[in-house]
């Protein structure tokens, strides 16, 4: 038994009338009793009783055309569903993406693409960029935007941005005139940064490990924006991706910082052995198609 047997037996027991029923389907009467057959074989009971003028479904039967109606509308919804996620025009592209990049480059592409492409749906995830890998890994996510590159034997890579880190220091502050520093130079200083289980606080540590210090951490957040308010209220200072915060005045300034370690590599990524949901491909063509 399956669907399709499903369905005539819903319209051979609304009709209760086999050549009626076989007309109705474009089948033949015989090709309609097997089928018949094999839905009363699943369910170990006789479903119609024979009478002269046709057939009469029985308790049986209307206990499984109420199953079989549900069963048929339940993968009638279904498959409605998976069509609108493989339509291009209006399907969902599943994205995942580093909160350190949540308000610059993501709503950026987004407004972009939607004015594209407005009838397309977002599935967003924001993660930390381990997170990320298993969210590829598993399907959950189809694609991300990330640094650094992941495994280029197992994802594609479309580079997005290369940022500049900064040093961003209160109003007034020491280095705030700076056309550049050393993070060197801000050892004594106390730091605001974002909590240990974020990809971009280990970008910091690293940093000023390279520098020759460990930073005295005054206050951990999970938000870039609540870290450049703290640091125009002169809690501290923080390495941060130069034009990461938005829309703020905080009076925090951004120094960049010398050396070549001083930067990060912001891009698109897909799991290379998936295939991409039509939605997510058109997605990653046209961010592709934008001139960095």
């Amino acid at each position: 038994m399956n669907v399709g047997d499903l369905r005539w037996f819903v319209v051979l027991a609304e009709t209760e009338h086999l050549t009626e029923a076989a007309a109705a389907l474009g089948t033949s009467q015989p090709n309609l009793s097997r089928s018949l057959r094999r839905v009363e074989a699943a369910f170990g009971v006789r479903l119609f009783e024979r009478e002269h003028r046709g057939l009469r479904l029985n308790p049986y039967g209307r206990i499984v055309l109420a199953a079989a109606r549900a069963s048929t509308v339940a993968v009638d919804t279904a498959q409605q569903q998976i069509d609108a996620l493989l339509d291009p025009d209006s399907g969902t592209v599943r994205l995942a993406f580093l909160h350190s990049v949540a308000t610059g480059i993501v709503p950026d592409l987004l407004t972009a693409f939607r004015a594209e492409a407005p009838s397309v749906n977002f599935g967003l995830r924001e993660q930390p960029s381990h997170d990320i890998v298993h969210s590829l890994e598993s399907g959950e996510a189809e694609l991300a935007i990330t640094g650094p590159r992941p495994d280029p034997a197992v994802f594609g890579w479309h580079l997005l941005q290369r940022q500049r880190l900064c040093l961003y220091v209160p109003p007034g502050h020491r280095l705030a005139g700076r056309h550049r520093v050393n993070l060197a130079e801000a050892a004594e200083e106390p730091f605001v940064g974002l909590r240990p289980d974020f990809g971009f606080r280990r970008v910091t540590d690293d940093l000023c490990r390279a520098a020759g210090f460990t930073p005295s951490v005054a206050f951990e957040s999970t938000d870039l924006t609540t870290i450049d308010r703290l640091v125009g209220a002169g809690l501290g200072v923080a390495v941060l991706p130069g034009g990461a915060v938005r829309g703020t005045e905080s009076g925090a300034t951004p120094v960049p910082l010398e050396g070549i370690r001083a930067r990060r590599d912001i891009g698109l990524t897909w799991r290379l052995t998936n295939n991409l949901s039509p939605a997510a491909d058109r997605f990653r063509t046209f961010v592709r198609s934008l001139r960095q």
